[in-house]
């Protein structure tokens, strides 16, 4: 037999082989575009943050994923071809999931959104498996827009699926999917990191980490963490923040007003001051974003209530043309929240930038 035609047979059947083999995306690999403040380690991409996600572009019928759960907390919607089609719960032991199967042949896009805050704990993603005779395509395009959110359990979700009157916070019933921040930023095709957890606030939290503290993080939970803010700046940043401040600095035998406060609560100039200074720390960091200043729409903007006043007059101090407020109707509802008024606030807002904001 001719030596070179053997080589090209053996070449041939090599790719044959190849082609029929399952095809491994690894965690770094530059086919997969992460959205959110996920930390890249050596064998796995770390999600933590509400509204985390991973999204792959292939040709073929189905795909795999390998994660392991901190705390087996968390749950991620699974979308596929830009459709929610499923729920995954992963365990705290590393395993595979399967995300699509049976799909029609073609091109497909398969996505893993985190719907819990990083209060549930961290996922960690090792890698994609497409099944066999698969072929993966170039990633999704960067958004042309972005979007970022300061905000508290509000804006990751928190209960948003507890119909039964409860307001639980555990994690099958909190989906940052359909927060108003998440369907914000999906109506306007933007890229979205939603830097918030629940109970937080800019002067106190129901628990010891505040806002001014949590902001500029990578990793929540670790105080040498730092986000490197050059990796993302957003066109528009939301900062919906003070509903926890308004309850918590009204409980002086609260452990957290005693240890941010003493004995006194903080004035109406020491609110004003501390919000003005977190707005122009989000400033500094993203000097030609337009920023709004939010609240609600629970009880923190119900008639009588002062701390719109505040961030109004917070702003106003700023003078920066760039800095708006926008207050959330109280919904007047009991708990947190639902579906549907996650939804309204989603048209409020939406309704409000399409009015002030060109983009």
């Amino acid at each position: 037999m001719n030596h070179k035609y053997f080589l090209l047979l053996l070449l041939s059947v090599a790719g044959i082989t190849s082609h029929a083999q399952t095809v491994v995306i690894k965690s770094h690999d530059t086919h997969i575009r992460y959205s959110g403040r996920v930390a890249m380690q050596d064998e796995a991409a770390e999600l933590s943050w509400s509204g985390s996600s991973l999204k792959v572009n292939f040709r073929g019928t189905g795909a795999k994923a390998t994660l392991k759960d901190e705390h087996g907390d968390n749950y991620f919607n699974v979308i596929v071809d830009d459709k929610v089609v499923g729920i995954i719960h992963p365990d705290s032991v590393q395993k595979e999931y399967t995300l699509a199967s049976n799909l029609p042949a073609g091109n497909h896009s398969i996505e893993l959104f985190k719907r819990t805050e990083w209060a549930m704990g961290k996922t960690w993603f090792y890698q994609v498996a497409l099944d066999k005779n698969s072929l993966t395509l170039p990633p999704p395009p960067l958004k042309k827009r972005k979007m970022e959110f300061f905000g508290n359990s509000i804006s990751c979700g928190y209960a948003n699926e507890d119909s039964t009157g409860k307001d639980r916070g555990t994690a099958p019933y909190e989906n940052g999917y359909l927060s108003y921040a998440a369907i914000t930023a999906r109506h306007f095709d933007a890229d979205l990191n939603n830097t918030s957890r629940s109970g937080i606030g800019i002067m106190i939290s129901w628990n010891p980490l505040i806002m001014p503290e949590m902001y500029n993080r990578l990793d929540a939970t670790d105080t040498e963490s730092k986000w490197d803010f050059s990796k993302y700046t957003p066109d528009v940043v939301v900062i919906n923040l003070f509903q926890n401040d308004a309850w918590i600095t009204k409980l002086p035998d609260n452990d957290q007003f005693k240890a941010r406060f003493g004995p006194k609560a903080p004035t109406d100039d020491q609110i004003i001051k501390a919000y003005r200074d977190f707005v122009k720390t989000i400033r500094g960091k993203y000097p030609k974003a337009q920023i709004i200043c939010a609240l609600g729409n629970m009880d923190a903007t119900k008639d009588g209530s002062p701390w719109p006043g505040y961030i109004q007059k917070a702003v106003s101090q700023i003078n920066d043309k760039n800095i708006y407020t926008h207050f959330f109707p109280y919904k007047n509802t009991p708990g947190h929240p639902n579906i549907k008024e996650q939804q309204a606030m989603a048209d409020d807002l939406i309704a409000f930038i399409d009015q002030h904001i060109k983009w």
